[in-house]
C-alpha cells in the first residue's frame, strides 16, 4: 500500500512539474482549426503540418541555422569555461586565500541579475565588433558558464588528496604537469558533468541572444519567437509549439543520456581520491 501510494504521489508530481511540456507537446500536433475547438490536452486529429511548416527552410525563417548558431555558441562557451576554470579550480582547492576570496567572488558575482551588464557588454561587442557573431556569443555564454563550472571542479579537486601533489612534486613533476596529469583524470566524471550543465546552461540562455545578436547569429531560443506570427494574423500556436518542441530536444536528450554519468559523478571523486 505504501509503495502504491508512493508512485501515485510520484506521477501526480512528476504531471505537474511536466505540464507545461505536455501541453506544449500536444499542442504541435493540433492544427489551427483543432485549437479553436479543442484547446484541452486530448488530439482528434494529429498532424504534423506544424513540424513541416517549421522543418521548410525559407530565406525569413531557417531553423537548422538557428540550432547550429546554438550548437557552436554553446559549445564555445562551455569548453571555454572548462579551459578556464579547471587550472583556477585547482589553484582554489590548493589555496587558502581562493577559497576565502576568489571563490565567494565569483558565485556572488552569478547570483546578480544578469542584465545589470546588458549596457556595458553590448557597447564593449560593439567597440570590438563582437554583434551578432557566434564567437561573440560564445565567449559571454563562457562568462555565464563559469561560476558553476568552477564550483563543481572545487569540489571535485577537494576530494582529491594533497598527498599526491606533494607525492608527484616530489618526483620532480610541475603543478602544471600534477594538475593535468593526475587531477584531470581523477575528475574527469566532474568534468563531464560540468560540460553537461554548461551546455544546458548556454542553449536555453535567452537573453544575451537576443541583445547580442540579430541575423547571423541567432540562437535557438531567440529564432523560436519569430515564428509566433510567422504566417500573420496573430499568434500560430501550433507552429510555435512545434519550433519550442524541437529547440529543446537537443538539451533534453543530452540530460537524459547522461543521466547516469551526472548522478555517478557525484561520488566519483571522492571514491577515486
Amino acid at each position: 500500500m505504501v509503495a502504491v501510494l508512493r508512485w501515485i504521489v510520484f506521477a501526480v508530481a512528476a504531471f505537474a512539474m511536466n505540464f507545461p511540456v505536455i501541453v506544449t507537446l500536444v499542442t504541435s500536433f493540433k492544427s489551427a482549426r483543432e485549437l479553436s475547438s479543442n484547446p484541452g490536452l486530448t488530439v482528434s486529429a494529429p498532424t504534423l503540418a506544424n513540424y513541416a511548416s517549421v522543418l521548410a527552410e525559407t530565406e525569413r525563417f531557417n531553423i537548422y541555422n538557428y540550432l547550429l548558431n546554438s550548437l557552436v555558441a554553446s559549445l564555445l562557451g562551455t569548453g571555454i569555461a572548462i579551459v578556464l576554470t579547471l587550472p583556477a579550480a585547482y589553484a582554489v582547492a590548493r589555496s587558502e586565500v581562493g577559497q576565502r576570496l576568489l571563490l565567494p567572488l565569483v558565485i556572488n558575482l552569478r547570483a546578480l541579475p544578469l542584465v545589470i551588464f546588458a549596457i556595458p557588454l553590448y557597447m564593449m561587442y560593439q567597440w570590438l565588433g563582437l554583434l551578432d557573431t557566434r564567437l561573440g556569443l560564445g565567449l559571454i555564454l563562457a562568462i555565464v558558464n563559469i561560476p558553476l563550472a568552477l564550483v563543481i571542479l572545487v569540489n571535485a579537486v577537494n576530494d582529491i588528496s594533497p598527498e599526491l601533489d606533494e607525492a608527484a612534486m616530489m618526483d620532480g613533476a610541475s603543478p602544471l604537469r600534477v594538475m593535468f596529469s593526475i587531477v584531470r583524470p581523477v575528475i574527469r566524471p566532474a568534468l563531464v558533468t560540468t560540460f553537461i550543465f554548461g551546455f544546458i546552461t548556454a542553449w536555453n540562455e535567452f537573453l544575451f541572444g537576443l541583445m547580442l545578436t540579430t541575423a547571423n547569429a541567432v540562437p535557438t531560443t531567440v529564432g523560436a519567437s519569430f515564428f509566433f506570427a510567422a504566417s500573420g494574423g496573430g499568434v500560430q500556436w501550433g507552429t510555435a509549439s512545434a519550433v519550442m518542441i524541437l529547440g529543446a530536444l537537443p538539451p533534453a536528450l543530452l540530460g537524459l543520456i547522461m543521466y547516469r554519468q551526472i548522478s555517478g559523478s557525484m561520488t566519483a571523486g571522492a571514491l577515486k581520491g
